[in-house]
């Protein structure tokens, strides 16, 4: 069997498991290879299947999410490394960097802090948009820090991002230009794709029955966390925007809600 043979019959299997099957079965493809897509694609398709490609398919058909397979996902202008151990950083991130890039502009925020870091997403994408910014990545989970520290090395930033364990903003007493947040904020008893209920970390995603749990012990550390002329992004469910508002206002902070690409309430910035 070619390699295009066995992409194709890869993507048929793949179908009832993935929403994109043909393209998971592609980047499958190359990770076997050690090459990128585009190499892949444009390189020998007439060529044999490498021995490690079908053990790949199979993972994936169980379900296992790929960035864990290829162990890597792309995310604003960067490519992060992922485990099991962080949340797969999703585009639907980006809009908290988005609303910071519409704030600060080109001039960029001076410090940046980083709260449920998880691989380093939020933070070192910040960083690699402004040259001139440092910022703390704080989390829980020390295998969280192993992978965001070591992202942080891959892309040469460790010289302008530190990593401490924590919980939440706990012992942080400084101020910073820039806040990003990604808390859990799933509902315990919801209902979530395989992919995700069987493979990412629970602790970075269940906040209690209503999902707010999270909301509720950061809304009064956010005010004073933010320097002056700065702001807090914080990433919401779908249908949270009305409740986390009402919590951050009781806190005598005014916010503004920012959709993601597909129009859903998916960020809020709080301002002081």
């Amino acid at each position: 069997m070619t390699r295009a043979q066995a992409i194709g019959t890869a993507a048929a299997r793949l179908a009832g498991t993935s929403g994109t099957p043909r393209l998971d079965a592609e980047l499958l493809m190359a990770h076997a290879l050690g090459i990128g897509r585009e190499a892949l694609l444009l390189g020998r398709m007439g060529d044999p299947v490498p021995a490690g490609y079908e053990a790949l398919v199979e993972r994936r058909l169980a379900h296992e999410p790929l960035a864990y397979i290829t162990g890597m996902r792309a995310f604003w202008t960067i490519e992060l490394a992922v485990s099991p151990a962080v949340l797969i950083p999703r585009p639907d991130s980006e809009t908290l960097i988005e609303a910071a890039v519409a704030h600060f502009g080109v001039r960029g925020p001076r410090t940046v802090l980083d709260l449920g870091t998880g691989s380093g997403a939020l933070l070192l994408a910040a960083l690699d948009q402004w040259p001139e910014a440092t910022g703390v990545g704080v989390d829980r989970s020390e295998d969280a820090l192993a992978v965001a520290a070591g992202n942080a090395e891959r892309l040469g930033l460790s010289g302008r991002a530190r990593f401490r364990r924590g919980d939440w903003a706990e012992g942080i007493a400084a101020r910073f230009d820039l806040i990003l947040c990604n808390p859990p904020y799933i509902e315990t008893m919801a209902a979530l794709p395989r992919d995700v209920a069987e493979h990412e970390p629970a602790g970075a995603l269940f906040a209690g029955a209503d999902g707010l749990d999270e909301y509720r012990r950061l809304a009064p550390e956010i005010g004073r966390l933010i320097e002056t002329g700065g702001i807090a992004c914080i990433e919401i469910g779908a249908n949270q925007a009305d409740a986390v508002v009402a919590l951050i206002e009781e806190q005598g902070l005014s916010t503004e809600v920012r959709q993601d690409l597909a129009k859903r309430d998916r960020c809020i910035v709080a301002r002081r």
